[in-house]
């Protein structure tokens, strides 16, 4: 089976580097499918979840944004931060998400609406990936109390 490289890099550290299967990728307009020999591309990615399939596993990651460029044989994608499911911090994860909804609530002023936004964008990503990945068999939504 074909495969691509795929490296992922924040402004801190290397945090994934190796050959994959396929990237998906939360693109700015919706989730990318990236496979090898894709056509070349250069696109932003929003806060969300970027999952790497290699053979029967899936690697997820979160990110807050970047960009990724497609090259046929390579993929790249410069996070401004990233981190592994098994990296996440539930309960710090959690309490961002508490904040983020009571300056959701407060509404102070346009740009305070748009970071409580951003911030409980990143909050429920985060918690999103750690929980499926470490609670096999639920689902996203019971596992957010949704």
């Amino acid at each position: 089976m074909l495969t691509i490289r795929f490296e992922l890099v924040t402004g801190e550290r290397l945090v994934y580097s190796d050959d994959v299967d396929m990237i998906i990728a939360p693109g700015t307009e919706g989730e990318l499918g990236i496979l090898p020999r894709h056509t070349p591309l250069l696109t932003g990615l929003q806060p969300g979840e970027l999952r790497l399939k290699k053979g029967a596993e899936e690697i997820s990651i979160v990110i807050t944004g970047g960009f990724m460029e497609v090259l046929p044989d390579k993929v790249t994608v410069l996070a401004d931060a990233a981190e592994r499911a098994e990296e996440i911090d539930i309960a710090r994860a959690e309490a961002a998400r508490q904040r983020a909804l009571e300056r959701l609530q407060q509404r102070a002023g346009d740009a305070d609406l748009a970071k409580a936004q951003a911030s409980l964008q990143r909050a429920v990503a985060r918690l999103k990936v750690a929980k499926r990945k470490r609670r096999p068999g639920g689902t996203v939504r019971q596992e957010l109390g949704e």
